[in-house]
C-alpha cells in the first residue's frame, strides 16, 4: 500500500501509449519470434510471458492491485482489445 493508504493501481498500457512501451513491445516481438523460430512451443512461450508478467506485476504493485487488474482482463478480452484484426473467433 502506499502512504496514502490506498493499494496503488497497475498502470495500464493504454494509459499512455509512450515511446518506452512500445520499445518494450518490439523487444518482446522480437524475442519471441526468435524463440519461435528456436523451436520453442508457442503455447510454452504464452505460459511463461503470463508468469513472468504477473510475477513481476505482485512484485511491484503487491497481490491486491494485480488481483484486480488481472479481474478487468476477461471484460477486456471479450471486447476485443487483444484481438488481431481478422483473428477475432
Amino acid at each position: 500500500m502506499s502512504s496514502t493508504g490506498y493499494a496503488p493501481r497497475v498502470p495500464d498500457i493504454a494509459d499512455a501509449a509512450s515511446d518506452e512501451r512500445h520499445a518494450a513491445l518490439s523487444y518482446l516481438d522480437d524475442a519471441w519470434t526468435e524463440a519461435m523460430r528456436d523451436g520453442l512451443d508457442e503455447d510454452s512461450l504464452v505460459q511463461a510471458a503470463l508468469f513472468t508478467a504477473l510475477r513481476t506485476l505482485v512484485d511491484t504493485y503487491g497481490e491486491e492491485p494485480c488481483a484486480t487488474y488481472v479481474e478487468g482482463l476477461a471484460r477486456r478480452i471479450r471486447a476485443g482489445e487483444y484481438t488481431v484484426v481478422g483473428q477475432r473467433q
